[in-house]
């Protein structure tokens, strides 16, 4: 399943992209479907948390656009299964790690949102 999904799940993830350079949690909100799972499966920092609790991290972070930390993003495979449901899995470097994502879609009667992000890092060396 492709075509116009893939157009839509592209902006989505420019979004998500740009949300989490700058920390607005604003531009996240158009992301993250409102009953989001956060989950952070790095070794030794397992959480688990909502929209509200992962906006409020979100807002009280420093962002990395004012850091000028330089910005590394790839989306690595988009995948859908039917129309409403899909997978994005994608990598950046922010904060000084190398982040993997795993984000599960879901189409909602306006548009696609991140439904559950499980992620890991691990922390740079340079």
């Amino acid at each position: 399943m492709s075509g116009s999904y893939d157009a839509e799940v592209q902006d989505l993830m420019t979004r998500y992209f740009e949300g989490l350079y700058h920390s607005n949690s604003d531009i996240l909100r158009t992301v993250f479907h409102p009953d989001l799972a956060y989950v952070n499966g790095t070794e030794g920092t397992y959480e688990h948390m909502g929209l509200d609790a992962y906006m409020t991290r979100i807002d009280a972070r420093t962002p990395p656009a004012s850091r000028g930390d330089a910005r590394d993003e790839v989306i690595e495979r988009i995948t859908f299964k039917g129309t409403r449901i899909g997978m994005v899995e994608a990598r950046m470097t922010m904060m000084g790690r190398n982040y993997q994502d795993l984000l599960t879609i879901i189409h909602t009667d306006q548009d696609w949102r991140v439904l559950t992000k499980v992620f890991s890092f691990v922390e740079r060396k340079d």
